[in-house]
């Protein structure tokens, strides 16, 4: 899945880019560096005049930082143009501005339907209870822009059917907007053309086969199926040496300790964590 050219962090944040056009009002999430990452190449590249709304601050910008944990605030509050509420954010401006905005899902069903409040039927005690939904089910029935990010593609997320209804998909109860239109994993890409997940192209070392084995239902695959487009030296460049030198983006394709221990070094590289210090 990996190249001495790129990594996958970097080719999932140059999809994203991908998806971007010039003029975009680009929703941000929270704790979603590769999205972030994605955004601001799109800016730098071929979508100069691209606003961000961030859910930190419910601020508007059009300027950029680089990425970072610690100084995540001087790109959304310090560079915000305007801010706003989050409960005005929502009842005023989603149902009149297209907002195009990606989600990470805990579960995905075929039609796009996704859940990120608990795995498990027994919301009491779930087998994991997953971040919350925010603003999912506010922007999901409304958005006629939206897409959705899996940096680790399994089976326990593509699944037959979600536990709990969080982001409304291709959906029959749908009356505005439509349900999810990309996806990006770490294996593919995928749309929703007919309205069930379909299969559109497949990364460097990935393969049809493998993409179906760690997806828990069956995938449609589009004709022209063929294998994604590579980064170019330049977006490459571009995200390692300017838009996220100290790789908080990776943080999304990372588990365990390796996870823990590329935290603890971004920490300590933005000088709040001693490198004695324990986390």
């Amino acid at each position: 899945m990996e190249s001495a050219a790129y990594t996958i962090d970097e080719l999932i944040a140059v999809c994203i880019a991908r998806q971007v056009n010039d003029g975009d009002m680009l929703a941000q999430g929270m704790a979603t560096p590769l999205v972030a990452a994605g955004y601001i190449l799109a800016q730098r590249t071929h979508a100069p005049n691209a606003y961000f709304a961030s859910a930190v601050g419910q601020g508007v910008v059009q300027g950029w930082a680089a990425l970072g944990i610690a100084t995540a605030e001087d790109l959304w509050v310090g560079k915000a143009m305007t801010n706003t509420s989050f409960v005005s954010l929502v009842a005023d401006m989603l149902p009149i501005i297209p907002v195009k905005e990606f989600f990470r899902p805990g579960q995905i069903d075929p039609a796009g339907n996704f859940n990120n409040i608990a795995i498990g039927t027994d919301l009491v005690h779930p087998r994991l209870r997953l971040p919350g939904v925010a603003g999912i089910p506010d922007v999901s029935v409304h958005s006629d822009q939206m897409c959705l990010y899996v940096p680790r593609h399994s089976r326990a997320i593509f699944v037959p059917k979600v536990d709990w209804l969080s982001g409304l998909g291709h959906h029959p109860a749908r009356q505005h907007g439509s349900g999810p239109h990309y996806l990006i994993s770490d294996l593919g890409e995928f749309d929703w053309a007919n309205g069930r997940m379909r299969l559109t192209a497949y990364h460097c070392g990935a393969t049809i086969e493998r993409i179906q084995a760690k997806t828990g239902f069956e995938l449609e695959i589009a004709p022209d199926v063929h294998e994604t487009p590579p980064p170019t030296a330049e977006e490459v460049r571009l995200l390692r040496e300017e838009i996220d030198p100290l790789g908080v983006r990776r943080l999304e394709t990372l588990a365990g300790s390796a996870r823990r221990d590329h935290l603890r070094h971004i920490l300590i590289q933005e000088g709040v964590l001693d490198p004695g210090e324990m986390m």
